[in-house]
């Protein structure tokens, strides 16, 4: 018995079939297009993103029979999705717009417009009146798409962030999960289930939501060979929960397109006063973690930019020799606030710069103070999540496509002067959501099984004093701010 797992992010679609003892046997990549355009507006299409599905879980049961295995041994799928991300569809699956996807900026003006609402939303679902959720920018639909609005108004609109629309079109399904569902501003901590009250106050009462279940849960019947969805979370909870944030206390750092930080701060919702975010890590049908979330708004889609619109690069991974050809960053910082500032400044009027350029500095220069912003804006992260939770991390797990640089990793542990451990595991989202679907169809027995699981670990202690980069990024911040 094997599990299949699918984690639709951002840029595309991997999908990996793991066994009993957590090894990954087989797995593709397929690539997805995103649409930027004017005015911060960022899409997706939404029949696309199911077809990359199709076509990225194909691959990989081809990877899989051509290693000898055969695609009728796998029982069981889990889904790890981009998350805050939605699409909204009509009674006839159709969708009314292109998904809305998470680094949109379109809902800045509804955002001001809530300031008076902004102490009850976030006692009540932990989060920001920000862009970055989903439920700004379904506000924003409402009031600028009349189609949209008139639909939503007869009760003939169904909105889904990424898990719920594939759930939807692989097996008919109206569900997602508790992750998912905490991301969207509509969602009760307190009660685990959607706030009307809230709902009502965007004036968003007869829209349709799905019903909501533990990350781990039978979700149906597909017609990929009868798989059924035994897993769907979002794809940071599934990286903690691949890393074995099983306990609170426990940390984790994906580094992506963003960053998301995530502690597992037990079975009860805690409160920030420093900027976090209130989240849940991850659930089963016995177990409720909930988290505390830094939000990196911009993390390697600092290094996309200056590959594809600026040229310093033409492939990401010249970036660890470049940055390690010079001494240090040579007063070079860059803000990338490409997007706004997340956590824990939470400015998304601000804009991307870079600052301290003189006649001395080189390409080397800045992209060194690129990868370096990302160990930053996590030490920004770690200080007010400690403060909030009491506690004092002993280690940061890291996963996510830049973990595979040394350079950031490295200074990263620097920077904190704590220990970064990186499990070396590139699909760790996808591996998360295999946990939580074998722990439902049996391929798992429990928990104490999982973190037995784990491979031999690569580990960074602290090597250098960063404290007076930490201290020039610190000031760099505050400039024009």
């Amino acid at each position: 018995m094997y599990v299949l797992a699918i984690d639709q992010g951002t840029s595309g679609t991997k999908s990996i079939i793991v066994d009993g003892e957590g090894r990954i046997l087989a797995k593709a990549t397929e690539p997805l297009t995103t649409l930027y355009l004017d005015h911060g507006f960022v899409e997706q299409d939404p029949e696309t993103i199911y077809r990359n599905v199709l076509s990225s879980v194909e691959k990989c049961f081809l990877d899989f029979e051509k290693k000898g295995g055969n695609r009728n041994d796998v029982t069981s799928c889990g889904i790890s999705n981009q998350r805050e991300t939605f699409v909204l569809w009509d009674k006839n699956g159709v969708p009314l717009h292109n998904a809305v996807v998470w680094q949109c900026k379109r809902s800045i003006g509804v955002c001001e417009s809530l300031s008076h609402l902004e102490e009850a939303i976030q006692k009540k679902t932990g989060l920001r009146v920000d862009p970055y959720f989903s439920g700004t920018k379904v506000i924003w639909l409402y009031r600028n798409n009349e189609k949209i609005r008139t639909v939503i108004d007869r009760g003939e609109a169904y909105f889904g962030t990424i898990d719920t629309w594939l759930l939807f079109k692989l097996t008919g399904n109206y569900f997602t999960d508790y992750t998912n569902a905490s991301r969207t501003l509509f969602f009760n901590l307190l009660t685990l289930s959607w706030d009307r009250e809230l709902l009502a106050s965007f004036s968003l009462s007869k829209l349709n939501l799905p019903e909501v279940k533990p990350s781990s849960f039978d979700f149906g019947k597909t017609g990929l060979n009868d798989l059924h969805i035994t897993a769907m979370i979002g794809d940071s909870h599934a990286a903690a929960f691949g890393e074995g944030c099983f306990k609170p206390g426990t940390a984790k750092a994906t580094l992506g397109t963003g960053c998301s930080i995530l502690m597992n701060v037990g079975d009860a919702v805690k409160d920030s006063g420093h900027g976090m975010v209130s989240t849940i890590c991850w659930s089963t049908e016995r177990k409720v973690q909930f988290a505390f979330e830094g939000v990196i708004v911009t993390c390697g889609g600092t290094i996309e930019w200056l590959k594809n619109e600026v040229g310093l690069i033409s492939d990401s991974k010249q970036t660890e020799a470049m940055a390690t050809s010079v001494n240090d960053n040579g007063g070079v910082y860059v803000i990338p606030a490409f997007s706004g500032l997340g956590t824990p400044h939470w400015d998304m009027s601000r804009k991307a710069s870079i600052v301290g350029l003189t006649f001395a500095s080189n390409k080397n220069h800045i992209v060194r103070a690129a990868l370096e912003s990302i160990a930053y804006q996590i030490k920004d992260v770690i200080d007010a999540m400690e403060k909030d939770a009491n506690i004092q991390l002993d280690q940061l797990m890291v996963d996510g496509g830049i973990s595979s640089n040394e350079f950031v990793v490295q200074f990263i542990a620097d920077v904190l002067k704590k220990k970064v451990v990186n499990l070396g595991v590139a699909d760790v989202s996808a591996l998360g959501a295999a946990y939580l679907a074998g722990l439902k169809s049996g391929l798992f027995k429990d928990l104490d099984l999982l973190s037995r699981l784990s491979t031999a670990p690569k580990i960074y202690q602290p090597k250098n004093d960063a404290g007076k980069f930490y201290a020039g990024w610190q000031n760099a911040i505050k400039l024009n701010h």
